[in-house]
C-alpha cells in the first residue's frame, strides 16, 4: 500500500499524506515508470487555470511547486492529481502486477498517492492543457493498478480515455441493475450526465445506452457542447442548462426524459452541481458523484433538505474491467472517438 513511502503525516495512507517519499530505489514488491506524459484531472487543471487567470506558466509553475514539494501532484485546493503514461525501467521480483521492463502503461491510480519526481522543469508544457509531457520518474506499489497501453490507439488518446475509466464501468453496472430488475413489464430506464460532451460524460451516456438503458440525455452548458454532443449522436436527447442552477438543471433533464431520471451521473468539473443533480433524479433513483469538484457533504445535506429518497454513489474510479471496458466504448463507437479526438485536437 506505500505506506514505507509516507514522510509526513506518520500512520496515513499515500493519498492522505502530505509528503510522499519519491527516491527512485524501488523495494521488492515496487515498479518504477520513466513517465513520459501526466494527465491532470479536470477539475485540478480548471482550478489551476482560472486561479491564474490562464496564465500557463503561472500553472506550470505551480504544478512544479506542488510535485517538488509533496513528491506526488494533489492539488491543496481540490485534492485530486489526475494520472500518466510510461515506461517500465524496473519492476521489483515481488511485484504482483506482472509488468515488465520496457512495456508502456498508463497508471489506474491518482496521481495523489503516486510518488513522482519530475526532472525536465516541465519544459515542454505550457500550461494549459490538462495532458503534460514530460521526464521525470513514478513509483507503483503492489495495491496499484496499471494496464500497458494498446497498440492499436495513439498514446495520448489512450491516456485520455483511460484517465476516466472508472466512469462508464460503474455506470455501466448500475444502469444493468435497473434494466435487470425492470426485464419483465417495467418503465424504461431513463439515464441523465450532467457534462455529457465531456470525456467521463460522453463515455458514461456511451455506456449507458450500451448496458439497456430506454432513454438518455446528455446536459451541457454551452451551444459549442450542445452542437458537438448532438453530433456524436450519444443520446436521444441534448439539453442546455447551467449544472450549478438546480431548478434549471431538474427542468432540462425532466422535460428532455418526459420524468426525472431513474440514474443521474454527473461528470463536470466545477462545484455546486449537487443539488441540481439530486433534484433531476427519481425517488429511488441513484445519483452518481464523478466529479472532483464535488462536495458531499452538500450532497447529503441538499438531499436531505430535499426529503429526496436517492442513492448516492462516489465514484472511485476503479471498477474491475473498467480499462478494457472504455477502450471498448472508443473503439466501438465513433461519437466517442470523435469527442475525444476533437478535445486532444483543441488542446
Amino acid at each position: 500500500m506505500g505506506l514505507h513511502r509516507v514522510v509526513e503525516p506518520a500512520g496515513v495512507l499515500p493519498q492522505a499524506a502530505w509528503r510522499l517519499d519519491a527516491r527512485p530505489e524501488i523495494a521488492a514488491n515496487e515498479v518504477r515508470i520513466r513517465v513520459e506524459r501526466l494527465n491532470l484531472d479536470a477539475a485540478s487543471f480548471r482550478q489551476l487555470f482560472d486561479k491564474h487567470g490562464g496564465d500557463g506558466a503561472a500553472v506550470r509553475a505551480e504544478v512544479l511547486e506542488i510535485i517538488s514539494t509533496r513528491g506526488k501532484m494533489q492539488n491543496p485546493v481540490t485534492g485530486s492529481g489526475g494520472m500518466l503514461i510510461g515506461t517500465v525501467e524496473e519492476a521489483g521480483r515481488r511485484s504482483p502486477l506482472g509488468l515488465k521492463s520496457g512495456e508502456r502503461v498508463a497508471t489506474l491510480v491518482s496521481l495523489t498517492l503516486t510518488p513522482l519526481v519530475v526532472t525536465d522543469g516541465l519544459a515542454r508544457w505550457d500550461g494549459r492543457s490538462e495532458q503534460v509531457p514530460c521526464d521525470g520518474w513514478a513509483i507503483l506499489f503492489a495495491r496499484s493498478v496499471a494496464a500497458v497501453l494498446p497498440q492499436d490507439l495513439d498514446p495520448q488518446l489512450s491516456l485520455a480515455v483511460l484517465d476516466v475509466c472508472g466512469a462508464p464501468a460503474l455506470t455501466a453496472r448500475v444502469v444493468s441493475r435497473y434494466v435487470a430488475e425492470r426485464a419483465v413489464d417495467g418503465p424504461p430506464v431513463t439515464v441523465a450526465v450532467i457534462g455529457g460532451a465531456g470525456k467521463s460524460g460522453s463515455l458514461s451516456l456511451a455506456a449507458a445506452r450500451q448496458a439497456g438503458a430506454g432513454r438518455t440525455v446528455g446536459v451541457v452548458p454551452v451551444a459549442a457542447e450542445r452542437d458537438a454532443l448532438t453530433a456524436a449522436r450519444l443520446c436521444d436527447a441534448v439539453a442546455m442548462a447551467d449544472a450549478r442552477d438546480p431548478v434549471a438543471l431538474s427542468t432540462a433533464v425532466t422535460s428532455a426524459l418526459g420524468v426525472p431520471a431513474d440514474v443521474t451521473v454527473v461528470c463536470v468539473d466545477v462545484p455546486g452541481c449537487e443539488h441540481g443533480a439530486v433534484l433531476a433524479t427519481a425517488d429511488g433513483g441513484t445519483v452518481i458523484f464523478f466529479s472532483m469538484a464535488t462536495s458531499f457533504s452538500a450532497a447529503a445535506l441538499g438531499a436531505e433538505g430535499l426529503a429526496a429518497d436517492v442513492t448516492m454513489l462516489v465514484g472511485n474510479g476503479y471498477v474491475p474491467g473498467h480499462a478494457e471496458l472504455a477502450l471498448g466504448l472508443l473503439r466501438a463507437d465513433p461519437g466517442v472517438r470523435g469527442l475525444f479526438e476533437a478535445r486532444l485536437a483543441a488542446d
